[in-house]
């Protein structure tokens, strides 16, 4: 994860005559970064956000704003559908995020590739991105980039509307989901945040597993037992004599 940038939180629309010089310029730097790079190419550019930012700067995007992510990202969907440049987009903002897995289909469809390896890796990224790491930031747009090769991108955005702030995130053919999968993330820094997919937080993924896989019955008795100790409740082993590194430990968690 790198390259942390503030995203305010903008509403709004581009008006007409700004749009369509956008489009012109869009399908332009496309068909170049194609040309140069291939459509792989293309997709590791648009999962570097520092890119990705510089191609909204550079077909007329609000540079600081949450728009530079679902306006571009709309504007380079629709031009990849236009032209034939080997990769296509599925997804979107708001409602147009819920078609992604049917214009995956599509798309694969078009490529002659098997759409539920992609379809899954979606559901997927949109999931860590909600629930394994959690900053405060809901998810509303969503778009999944797909070349002929079966080469991927993710272009997600979520929001937090009481600070006003976005956050992007950005993944690219990763290979696991569960240990720092992200490309990059470009949003707010916050003090706090759950981080479930971090290399640091293997050892809690290996708790995760083990109380999943525990007795239902144990584990809501020992979700009472904290609770009365939260409340002042001392057990009867709290008072037996500890060894010198043990009461270290109980006071650095009372």
């Amino acid at each position: 994860m790198r390259n942390i940038a503030d995203l305010p939180l903008h509403g709004g629309h581009v008006p007409a005559w700004l749009a369509q010089r956008m489009r012109k310029l869009t399908r332009l730097v496309l068909v170049l970064a194609v040309e140069e790079y291939g459509t792989k190419g293309l997709l590791e550019r648009l999962s570097d956000p520092v890119w990705f930012q510089a191609f909204n700067n550079v077909i007329g995007m609000d540079w600081d704003s949450s728009g530079s992510t679902t306006v571009t990202a709309g504007m380079i969907k629709d031009a990849l559908w236009k032209e034939e440049l080997g990769i296509k987009a599925a997804g979107g903002k708001g409602k147009k995020s819920r078609a992604t897995p049917e214009e995956l289909k599509t798309i694969a469809g078009l490529y002659e590739l098997d759409p539920e390896p992609y379809v899954r890796t979606s559901r997927l990224v949109a999931k860590v991105d909600t629930v394994a790491l959690q900053t405060g930031y809901q998810l509303y747009h969503h778009v999944f980039f797909l070349d002929e090769e079966g080469n991927w991108a993710v272009v997600q955005q979520g929001m937090n509307e009481r600070e006003r702030m976005a956050r992007r995130f950005h993944w690219f053919e990763t290979e696991t989901f569960t240990l720092d999968p992200h490309k990059a993330i470009s949003g707010l820094r916050r003090e706090f945040a759950l981080n479930t997919v971090s290399k640091e937080s293997k050892e809690y993924q290996k708790t995760l597993l083990d109380v999943v896989q525990e007795n239902p019955v144990k584990i809501e008795r020992e979700l009472e037992s904290l609770k009365a100790i939260s409340r002042g409740y001392r057990p009867l082993v709290y008072y037996k004599p500890r060894e010198p590194w043990e009461k270290d430990v109980i006071k650095r968690y009372e």
